[in-house]
């Protein structure tokens, strides 16, 4: 499925084959090393059986025990050497798979910071959480160990059948031909084990969305009484993710039993048949007897690598799901070649909008900014004030009509001119771990101390940020000193002064805090931004009453446009707001 069903891509096997390749490429010399190292250690490997069959052919010829010691010190010899071989190959190998998991980490950061807004909402945070966590996990085992380990044994394995075939091709032959129950049972399960893998892969987003949603809204579960609608929204999720482990445990319940059974075969085989060509003369016992141990070392690699291949059917639909935001849209709009905004000049027209599953939010919606303008759009719940402030900001496109900055469309945007342009404050917020500065210095990394503390004091945070043990470099979060809601709320607001947006979108962005507070930020944030854009989406009509204009929404249209005076003397909507607020305000 697409980003735009509401599910994020998922890469197909071409694609996750690409990206192997790349990631080979770029750490190219390890992988080449660790490539020759293992084959060097699989050709020290390869001398022992050898040896033993030359100490049956010098025994049973009558040669004294000189013989056999000499042999048998190369046996020493080659196993020692194989051991250090093995070891510097699996210390390569490792390294690099380290290095590789580092790119795939950064490359889905970069990609996830990539996506759009409306993106990441409409495919959940719990499939974001799942792939990010569980699914990256998954593919670092894979570099770290599947990866370093199947190299080892492949190179093992294919050295071990060329030395079968150079004893005795007949003996080799016969030995490959044991091995055909192997391939039918890894086709049969090949052919079913990614989709099994991805079916889980998915199932566990769908968990982690469900657990995700229902945590952030336990308030409006508890309020609405919907807490039999998630139990069961809960039941059904992991009903589903057990049916689809269940369904990855057969598949390997019936693949490995048939792979041991079939181990057997070949090193009977080969003794059987090199006993019957012994008898007639064709190949000596030093050879039978190296065959039937080649092919019994076969076991270990072989037993290795099907191990690793199951690991690789999961890893690899782990790392399809990884791979896949490499398909998905990209908040970059048009960065290479579209023009730039020609003023500050915010135009909404004819605008439309409705959500997934939903009637229209928007109907017809006209407007314009001027800059400099303070603009606050009132209006009851439900009226469309945030889905406006969305695409005010190009966070959404419109379904019908145009939102433009200087005549430019908003949403395509490049978002580093786009944060330059508009900037959205919700009440939602966010206390990354870290010092108050690491908090801050996000929006504007080159920021001096003074215009932290200039930020801070803009949105009343400074009195109490001094007073904290460490000031600025207080750590934050569960390990440090912990923030309320309205503390919060103005590090959000000190960042956003900070990043010097010329029009700033507050959608109820001082809802946490208490009124006087809420009214003392919102004035000063005024006189910071003095000569910028300032759109307030308020339900406080102080806000209101300070603006220049007042935008009244009701009903997803713009029904009332002008001053706080204007309105109230025009007997309408907004009046009536007024009057119910100031009433209210006044009983207070």
């Amino acid at each position: 499925m697409t980003a735009g069903e509401g599910l994020l891509p998922v890469a197909d096997r071409g694609q996750v084959r690409r990206a192997a390749v790349r990631l080979v490429r770029a750490d190219g010399r390890a992988f080449g090393a660790a490539l020759l190292l293992n084959a060097l250690a699989a050709g020290a490997g390869l001398a022992g059986p050898w040896l033993v069959g030359r100490i049956v052919d010098e025994v049973r010829a009558g040669h004294g025990v000189g013989a056999v010691d000499r042999l048998a010190l190369w046996i020493l010899v080659c196993s020692l050497a194989q051991l250090l071989l093995a070891r510097w190959a699996r210390y390569v190998g490792y390294r690099f798979g380290e290095r590789t998991l580092a790119r795939v980490r950064e490359e889905y950061v970069e990609r996830v910071l990539a996506l759009p807004a409306s993106v990441v909402e409409r495919a959940g945070t719990g499939d974001l959480t799942a792939r990010g966590t569980a699914d990256v996990a998954t593919v670092g085992t894979t570099l770290r160990d599947v990866g370093p380990e199947l190299l080892v044994n492949s190179v093992q394995l294919v050295f071990v059948l060329v030395a079968v075939f150079a004893l005795d091709p007949l003996l080799g032959a016969f030995g490959v031909l044991g091995l055909a129950p192997i391939w039918l049972a890894l086709r049969w399960y090949l052919r079913r084990a990614r989709d099994g893998y991805l079916a889980e892969g998915a199932a566990t987003s769908q968990i982690a969305e469900i657990v995700a949603s229902t945590a952030a809204g336990a308030r409006t579960v508890e309020a609405f009484r919907l807490r039999q609608r998630r139990t069961t929204a809960s039941r059904d999720a992991l009903e589903a993710s057990r049916r689809t482990r269940f369904y990855t445990l057969f598949l390997r319940t019936v693949f490995f039993p048939a792979v041991e059974v079939t181990y057997t075969v070949p090193v009977a085989g080969v003794l059987l048949l090199g006993g019957w060509l012994h008898e007639r003369g064709a190949v000596g016992v030093g050879a039978v007897v190296a065959a039937a141990l080649y092919l019994r070392q076969l076991t270990e690699p072989l037993d290795q690598i099907l191990m690793r291949v199951e690991q690789l059917q999961s890893s690899g639909a782990s790392f399809a799901r990884v791979e896949g935001l490499a398909q998905a849209p990209r908040a970059d709009g048009g960065a290479a070649g579209s023009p730039l905004p020609a003023d500050d000049r915010i135009d909404v027209r004819d605008v439309h909008y409705a959500y997934e599953r939903g009637g229209e939010v928007l109907r017809g919606v006209d407007l314009t900014v001027r800059p400099g303008e303070r603009l606050a759009v009132v209006g009851p719940s439900g009226a469309g004030k945030t889905t406006l402030s969305r695409l005010l900001a190009g966070i959404d496109r419109p379904g019908a009509g145009t939102v433009t900055v200087g005549g430019v469309p908003v949403a395509e945007l490049a978002p580093e001119l786009l944060r330059r342009q508009v900037v959205l404050v919700t009440q939602e917020h966010h206390v990354f771990l870290g010092t108050v500065r690491d908090n801050l210095l996000i929006a504007e990394p080159q920021a001096t101390d003074d215009d932290v503390w200039t930020a801070l004091a803009a949105v009343g945070a400074d009195d109490w940020v001094r007073e904290l043990p460490d000031g600025l470099d207080t750590r934050l979060g569960p390990d440090g000193t912990a923030t309320d809601g309205s503390r919060a709320q103005q590090l959000a607001l000190a960042r956003v002064v900070l990043a010097d947006p010329h029009t700033l979108v507050l959608d109820e962005a001082t809802a946490l805090l208490d009124p006087a507070t809420a009214r003392h930020t919102e004035r000063a944030l005024a006189a910071v931004l003095e000569g910028r854009t300032v759109i307030a989406i308020a339900h406080r009509l102080h806000t209101a009453h300070d603006a220049d204009r007042v935008a009244v929404m009701e009903d997803g249209r713009l029904t009332e446009l002008g001053t706080h005076e204007e309105l109230v003397t025009a007997n309408g909507a907004y009046a009536a707001l007024w009057r119910t607020w100031h009433g209210d305000a006044a009983e207070h």
